[in-house]
């Protein structure tokens, strides 16, 4: 396969100039800001495997046309001395030898899967100087099980979330099968209200939503508040300490197929997210219950089948893309036509997730469980108060005053990936795994598409969970049970 510069698609505006008073000399929003306190000092690692060598010349050549046209990714972040020292954008000038970096892997490496675990898991030992652009690449031409080179994108998060981050990944590719279009997002459509229907039993209907959904908001308020200074996770195995923060993380991912949770999605009349969710929880229970075994195995105490403790609260602060709701006239397939169009930003939201942890005797129950906790979720505004009281702290208290919840025990995200096989730069892609390192929790779990694959993400502190690869085995087990059992009872179709 010839490898060849990406060409930009003509858009309706002159986009390839750097906007300068989009971002320079303008403040970090307070998201923004808020990313760079001591316990939440996040950065997002995307672990990009490729069908074909790197030529790391001409993926130089293509960043300056795609990335370095992107205001953010041109930017340094220099204290406003006559602000009060707040943090503003201001433009440099990008050496891209500071940012895209060539290691020389050992040719007698033992396991070259293993070697691109410890590279990634060594770079959140470190952090990336303030005094360039937050971003760096690494080109490792090292050929592992799943792919024959691999690219390491670090961005600092205050430059942009994993949704805005994910349209810029899109705008530097092209369909495999035509390299002149760009691939397509599976976005999800609003339904359309039905004008046919009315009445007065339709205006009850909508009334009585409209109340459930600030019903809800007042509830997980509530609870949110409660959580803040009083509820805390249950002391389990896979929740850290105050302090994780800061500490190194092991992500390892493993392939899921996207074909075996639609299965199971369509059975259960579900979503892909209800999904994911559903058999996380049959995973960490698995993974829970066997801890709990041998810890009443190294006491000395009988170890049954069941060995979980009663009533376990675990929940994960689940991730929430704002943009539907907040900026719902931008035009993603627009945007993506060329890379400086894409508005990069922190426009997410939190939900507090309450996990079910448990053993069922129908597997099943693990789906219908997260269904049930999505869709009232789905009937709350409290993401979008999570974004907004956020802000409002940041801006008038401090960032200090805005940090993420420690009181959880996981990060939980779900991105969706490009539907059909792309290329960037000229360079087949095999996967996409993106993840996060600098989180105030010892575990995340992150699920992003591409094509008929699923990848999963696990980022955690080692002292903690020691058995990452483990969880993804639990991942993989569960959904394969859940698959047979939906099969087995004949709800396919």
């Amino acid at each position: 396969m010839s490898i060849q510069a990406i060409k930009p698609i003509k858009t309706k505006k002159n986009a390839e100039s750097f906007s300068s008073s989009s971002e320079e000399d303008q403040p970090l929003s307070p998201m923004a800001r808020l990313f760079h306190e001591s316990d939440s000092n996040v950065y997002i690692i995307v672990i990009i495997g490729f069908e074909t060598r790197l030529n790391p010349e001409v993926i130089k050549a293509n960043l300056v046309h795609t990335f370095l046209k992107q205001p953010r990714f041109s930017c340094v972040q220099v204290a406003d001395e006559k602000n009060g020292g707040e943090l503003k954008w201001v433009r440099a000038e990008v050496d891209l030898d500071n940012h895209v970096k060539v290691p020389t892997p050992d040719p007698n490496m033992e396991s070259a899967d293993l070697y691109v675990e410890d590279y990634v898991s060594n770079l959140s030992k470190t952090r990336i100087s303030m005094s360039i652009p937050m971003w760096d690449l690494h080109l490792l031409n090292v050929k592992t099980s799943d792919a024959e080179a691999v690219g390491i994108l670090r961005v600092h998060h205050s430059l942009g979330d994993g949704s805005s981050l994910m349209q810029l990944f899109m705008s530097c590719t092209r369909k495999l099968s035509d390299p002149e279009s760009l691939p397509s997002l599976p976005f999800s459509k609003k339904k359309k209200p039905d004008s046919s229907s009315g009445g007065f039993l339709q205006y009850f209907i909508n009334l009585f939503s409209v109340f459930l959904i600030y019903w809800n908001t007042l509830v997980d308020v509530v609870m949110f508040f409660i959580t803040t200074f009083f509820l805390d996770d249950t002391k389990t195995p896979l929740k850290g300490p105050l302090g994780v923060a800061s500490t190194p993380r092991r992500i390892v991912h493993r392939t899921l197929s996207l074909e075996d949770i639609k299965l199971v999605k369509n059975a259960m009349n579900a979503t892909i997210n209800d999904v994911m969710v559903g058999i996380t929880e049959a995973a960490l229970s698995r993974n829970l219950n066997r801890k709990y075994g041998q810890i009443k195995k190294d006491a000395g105490e009988a170890v049954g089948s069941n060995n979980l403790p009663k009533n376990i609260r675990l929940r994960a602060t689940h991730f929430v893309n704002l943009r539907p709701y907040l900026a719902a006239k931008e035009d993603i397939s627009e945007m993506i036509k060329s890379s400086s169009s894409v508005k990069l930003g922190n426009m997410i939201g939190y939900v507090l997730f309450p996990f079910t942890i448990g053993l069922r005797e129908d597997a099943l129950d693990y789906i219908r469980s997260a269904k049930a906790t999505g869709k009232r979720k789905k009937a709350t505004l409290e993401a979008i108060y999570t974004y907004l009281m956020a802000k409002f702290f940041i801006k008038y208290f401090g960032a200090k005053w805005a940090s993420f919840p420690t009181q959880t025990t996981l990060w939980f995200s779900n991105v969706p990936g490009p539907q059909e096989e792309v290329t960037c730069f000229g360079h087949q892609v095999a996967y996409v795994a993106p993840t996060c390192y600098g989180q105030p929790n010892a575990l995340m779990i992150h699920a992003v598409s591409y094509v008929n694959k699923m990848k999963i993400i696990i980022s955690v502190d080692e002292g903690v969970v020691p058995d990452p690869h483990q969880i993804c085995d639990d991942l993989e087990e569960s959904l394969k049970m859940i698959k047979n059992i939906v099969i087995q009872k004949g709800l396919v179709d």
